[in-house]
């Protein structure tokens, strides 16, 4: 890790093209946002080579489970940011991030602590100018009270619909969209996960 993490972090002094993160030709960019141990941003990875991936996580052993999954596997499609995932939002250029995701994110329980949720308007805002016109956000929680709070949130910024036609819709988890160990033991212990889907609109209404 010493030598890898170097490697592949983004440095915010080098984000006018993101595309030039990466050693071959994407076609475009997508950002998740605490990825955790890094089993979901591993298999988008491999299902799309042609898409540049930057991961956020500011836990060391997170990032390490996943640079050891990319070294191993030769997956030349991800970079890290392992500092607070504000910074890199506000330096990436508008119209930047063609797909992110958010999931199963910290629901900071506390009252008190709520203002430390990285999903919040401001950062949905933020969102909304880096992401492509058309593009998805998608945020997974299993938190009754974190989802209302995201759903409350996202109706403040006006460039992002929920996607959702029927209750399946944000009840059961896509195919594209693995399964995490989070989500395995929220499971075990009898929380179901809910699934969400923003599309970032060409105009506001």
């Amino acid at each position: 890790m010493a030598e890898l993490l170097p490697r592949l972090r983004v440095s915010l002094d080098h984000l006018d093209d993101p595309r030039s993160l990466f050693p071959n030709p994407v076609r475009e960019i997508w950002l998740e946002i605490g990825f955790g141990g890094g089993e979901h941003l591993a298999w988008q990875a491999r299902q799309h080579p042609d898409v540049g991936f930057i991961g956020v996580e500011p836990f060391v052993n997170g990032v390490a489970k996943l640079l050891t999954v990319a070294d191993a596997e030769g997956l030349q499609n991800i970079r890290v940011y392992d500092q607070d995932a504000r910074e890199l939002l506000s330096a990436l250029p508008e119209a930047s991030i063609g797909r992110a995701f958010i999931l199963f994110p910290d629901p900071w329980h506390k009252v008190r602590h709520h203002k430390r949720r990285i999903v919040n308007r401001d950062t949905l805002g933020d969102l909304a100018r880096i992401m492509t016109p058309g593009s998805v956000l998608r945020i997974g929680s299993d938190i009754p009270g974190y989802v209302r709070w995201i759903m409350m949130h996202a109706r403040q910024v006006p460039r992002f619909a929920w996607t959702a036609e029927s209750a399946t819709d944000w009840r059961v988890r896509p195919d594209d969209w693995p399964i995490t160990r989070y989500e395995q033991k929220a499971e075990r212990e009898g929380r179901r996960s809910v699934y969400m889907s923003f599309r970032r609109q060409n105009a506001v209404p």
